[in-house]
């Protein structure tokens, strides 16, 4: 594995950490007193009322059918950042969150357990992730045609997210040396 590999993956794990302890809003189907999760001990929520937890701690609770998501499915996500990228230039990117790729990797993740349960049909698993490689090839192609060119990450700032400014920054400085070897040969 590469030195790029290696950082690439713990940057992900780091990333995926930091998620996983950020806070979400969940909505609460039955009220709870006294709940633990790991060390984490949730006092007092009632039914219908939205609280605020860490991830983590809200994906139990989801998976537990105690609680629901209140951010948008990221289902919805993937179709709408697609029609967005699609209707930019080819040079331009449409910002997107931070957290998108690991949103993505955790709903790809999770559908063949969906679909395998019944909660998911086939198709539907089928055409996100159809839609999350389209985003991921368009995206791909964009930052490494802009790679190539002299624009600097700055530029990028906002639009990209922390794991795109890291691929760009890698294929930026491929790009270079490739120029370097060819164009400065004999020098």
């Amino acid at each position: 594995m590469s030195q790029e590999q290696i950082a690439l993956r713990q940057m992900l794990e780091r990333r995926e950490r930091e998620y996983l302890l950020a806070n979400t809003k969940v909505k609460v189907r039955s009220s709870m007193e006294n709940f633990e999760a790991g060390d984490f001990v949730i006092a007092k929520l009632e039914e219908g009322s939205t609280a605020e937890l860490p991830r983590w701690v809200a994906d139990e609770l989801v998976g537990l059918k105690l609680a629901e998501e209140v951010e948008e499915p990221f289902d919805v996500e993937v179709l709408k950042a697609l029609s967005r990228e699609k209707m930019m230039g080819p040079l331009q990117l449409s910002s997107l969150p931070s957290d998108f790729y690991l949103r993505m990797r955790r709903r790809i993740g999770g559908l063949s357990g969906a679909v395998a349960e019944g909660r998911t049909k086939k198709e539907e698993s089928d055409r996100v992730r159809a839609g999350c490689q389209d985003i991921v090839g368009i995206r791909l192609s964009k930052l490494l045609s802009l790679s190539s060119s002299a624009t600097p990450v700055s530029t990028l700032e906002g639009k990209v997210t922390p794991e795109e400014a890291a691929f760009f920054s890698s294929s930026q400085g491929l790009s270079k040396e490739w120029r370097k070897a060819f164009l400065e040969a004999g020098k």
